[in-house]
């Protein structure tokens, strides 16, 4: 066989560099979690002042989702992700000299959830719609699962770096993280197939590639295509769905699972492994959710992990939190954490075609994150006002169980479209 029908095709290098860039811009948005602890031990900020900031970084890494799927497919992929990754470098190696709940309000949340917006699951989105023509629900399966991963795994190794109250070495980790990655995208992420000479991945021969954007970068895409899928109900039901992932998965076990841990006696080094267990489990879980999803009818898919996740959400706060307890939820929960990202975009595909549907998918990210920014700020109210996290988990609970109904009382028959010709 010739060797250039043994090399692997283009499309699987840009995702294992998306997949890369996707974890660090998640581990980033976990970080403080981790930093909570130290950085209220250090300034003497309470909880509701630390969440604040972590509820705006949260939000922005949501609702610039769609203006940033915009950009990708006006001035590019690759531009969109490098400006993505120095403002998110440069936010957290700025923030080692904060002394002020603004500082840490302004690099935390605003710089860096600007930066890891434009570096989310949008990002994933448009570089499967762009790349493969098939084995799109696997590989947003696998890039869905790295922001998880990314979240959850490099906690273990910054709850390590913050032992003894430190969160300066933390800053620090994620800064040079962020930097490493701008070389390897600018390298290896080129912006289409043809550029390389070749189709999307399993793209038949003979079929005419889609025509590039010729629309200048500007936010009227994103506010054209929100007007557009406003006029569905299937983009109601998606985005509050998403609301309430948001809701259950990072704003507030992503946020708050470390600080409650330490409430009933568990070490943050311990609490981050249980974490970090949950990560590796997602992987897994996340990326069978792809190859399901591109076999099955992603609403049944749906229903079955929002229930399975309140169910569990709702059983924490009443267990033992010894280890054999914490394992098995870890266990049970990491293969549910964002399971439902690959049969949410594929509904938006198949809803609202593959040129609206990136930026359609950036608008429901923006409602996940609205759920998640109001769980790591509420959890964090109603620790202090109540003492305990237990309202907050079980409300969080109540919601996912709420939206597994929905589903399973259906939403009618999600007709395919074609994709729209490109402006």
């Amino acid at each position: 066989m010739p060797l250039a029908l043994r090399r692997p095709h283009p499309a699987w290098i840009v995702v294992a560099v998306t997949f890369f860039a996707l974890l660090f811009s998640a581990g980033l948005r976990s970080a403080p979690g981790v930093m909570m602890l130290p950085l209220e031990l250090h300034f003497g900020w309470d909880r509701a002042t630390i969440s604040f900031s972590a509820a705006i970084g949260i939000l922005l890494y949501g609702l610039v989702g769609p203006f940033a799927a915009a950009l990708m497919m006006s001035v590019g992929i690759k531009r969109t992700m490098l400006a993505g990754l120095v403002l998110m470098a440069l936010s957290t190696f700025a923030s080692r000299w904060m002394t002020a709940p603004w500082h840490f309000v302004l690099s935390w949340g605003v710089l860096s959830g600007i930066g890891s917006g434009a570096v989310a699951s949008v990002l994933g989105a448009a570089v499967v719609n762009r790349w493969f023509a098939s084995r799109q629900g696997l590989v947003m399966g696998m890039l869905s699962a790295s922001t998880a991963t990314g979240a959850l795994v490099f906690l273990p190794f910054l709850a390590w770096l913050s032992e003894g109250g430190a969160w300066r070495p933390v800053a620090l980790a994620v800064s040079l993280g962020c930097a490493a990655l701008i070389p390897v995208v600018a390298l290896f992420v080129p912006e289409r197939p043809e550029t390389r000479g070749v189709r999307r991945f399993g793209e038949e021969e003979g079929t005419a590639p889609a025509p590039p954007m010729k629309q200048a970068a500007t936010p009227w895409l994103a506010i054209e295509a929100l007007v557009r899928a406003a006029r569905q109900p299937v983009f109601w039901l998606l985005a509050g769905s998403f609301f309430v992932c948001g809701l259950t998965t990072n704003g507030l076990v992503g946020t708050h699972m470390i600080a409650f841990c330490g409430d009933h006696g568990i070490a943050p080094v311990a609490a981050a492994g249980l974490l970090s267990l949950m990560g590796f489990f997602d992987l897994i879980g996340t990326t069978a959710s792809g190859w399901l999803s591109d076999r099955h009818d992603p609403r049944r898919l749906l229903a079955v992990y929002y229930g399975l996740r309140g169910l569990s959400l709702l059983a924490l706060p009443f267990i033992d939190f010894g280890t054999v307890s914490l394992t098995i939820f870890a266990v049970f929960y990491g293969l549910d954490w964002i399971a439902t990202v690959p049969p949410t975009l594929k509904l938006a595909n198949l809803s609202f075609g593959e040129r609206d549907a990136p930026i359609v998918f950036g608008w429901v990210m923006v409602a996940h994150q609205m759920g998640a920014a109001l769980a790591a700020f509420g959890a964090g109210v109603i620790r202090e006002l109540t003492g305990s996290y237990t309202p907050a988990f079980a409300l969080a609970g109540a919601f996912a169980v709420v939206a597994a109904l929905v589903f399973v009382a259906g939403i009618g028959k999600v007709r395919a479209v074609r994709r729209p010709e490109f402006a």
